[in-house]
């Protein structure tokens, strides 16, 4: 019974976004527009529920380029009306249209030369003649078998939320670069502003054998610098890589493995990365190639260390997560 319920309330949710994004049109864009040339901040404002939502819309704004504040409308009433400035924009959400603690809020907000935009699921109410901008918000139907608590329509003005930041952060130009600026701690800030150069493994850590390296001395580095692999170097310029999968394999197909040596086992042009390149960059090229370890070279194309998914997990020198 409560699994049929969750895909109910799941489904009805889906569909009043895919409802949501049919109808957006021209004054999403002029919201948009109006935040991009403001000179101030944006107010995020709503009362209950569109309150709770209010607070993580403007928290995603702040932290993808477009500064922007929570205020609570009763709270704006009793002085802190006072964090507004001239200049900024009102973000007001209310699904009824109705709220009062808005109808008494909006005016003195206007007076102050602030320009609104309203998130609303009702076009016929009372804010819409308060607002500037007025998004249309409503879905058909709530989740909620009674059709009174705020489900669908509260998902509905989530989503229009993070549009709007996502519209910014992309005319913003908004890079990965600013993005660390604003998450320097947890696990995004250690992704984002550490380099490969930070954790690598280098030096006496880094795993290498010379092209006509035995089997024996192959795996006696990898079992000794416990990486799962080994670089092939000659002359100081990589000439390939073995990892301990390849040694599987090789047994599998030919029972004298043991008379082989690094040229014949290693993998050729195995995938490199530079040290000033971010974690995040360099997890992305890992799942994207499927391995477990990447080889760090500089600019002429010499070895100069190793990173390995482990390292990005937690389980080396870094702690993610």
């Amino acid at each position: 019974m409560s699994v049929s319920t969750a895909k109910r309330v799941l489904k009805i949710e889906a569909e009043g976004l895919l409802y949501l994004s049919q109808k957006i049109g021209k004054s999403f864009d002029q919201a948009v527009k109006l935040i991009l040339k403001s000179s101030g901040k944006v107010v995020v404002t709503g009362m209950g529920k569109s309150g709770l939502i209010g607070h993580k819309i403007s928290a995603t704004l702040s932290s993808t380029g477009t500064p922007s504040l929570f205020l609570s409308p009763a709270e704006a009433l009793h002085g802190d009306m006072g964090r507004v400035t001239k200049g900024d924009v009102i973000l007001a959400i209310s699904n009824s249209g109705e709220t009062e603690e808005l109808k008494s809020l909006l005016p003195h907000l206007k007076r102050m030369g602030c320009k609104i935009i309203l998130i609303t699921g009702n076009l016929s109410s009372a804010l819409v003649k308060l607002g500037d901008i007025v998004i249309d918000a409503g879905v058909k139907k709530e989740a909620c078998p009674l059709n009174l608590s705020p489900t669908a329509s509260t998902t509905a003005a989530l989503g229009l939320g993070d549009a709007l930041a996502i519209a910014l952060l992309e005319e913003h130009g908004f890079t990965e670069r600013d993005f660390a600026l604003f998450h320097p701690g947890g696990d995004l800030g250690r992704r984002l502003h550490l380099k490969v150069a930070d954790i690598m493994r280098k030096g006496s850590q880094l795993p290498q054998v010379k092209l006509n390296a035995s089997f024996a001395a192959i795996v006696q580095q990898i079992t000794l610098k416990k990486l799962g692999c080994t670089l092939v170097v000659e002359a100081g310029q990589l000439k390939g890589i073995i990892v301990d999968g390849d040694l599987r394999r090789a047994m599998l197909k030919n029972a004298d493995i043991r008379q082989w040596n690094a040229k014949k086992l290693m993998t050729a042009r195995p995938a490199t990365i530079a040290s000033d390149v971010s974690l995040a960059h360099a997890l992305q090229l890992m799942e994207e190639k499927t391995i477990y370890q990447l080889i760090v070279v500089d600019s002429r194309k010499k070895p100069v260390g190793l990173v390995h998914l482990h390292d990005l997990l937690g389980r080396g020198q870094i702690q993610i997560g």
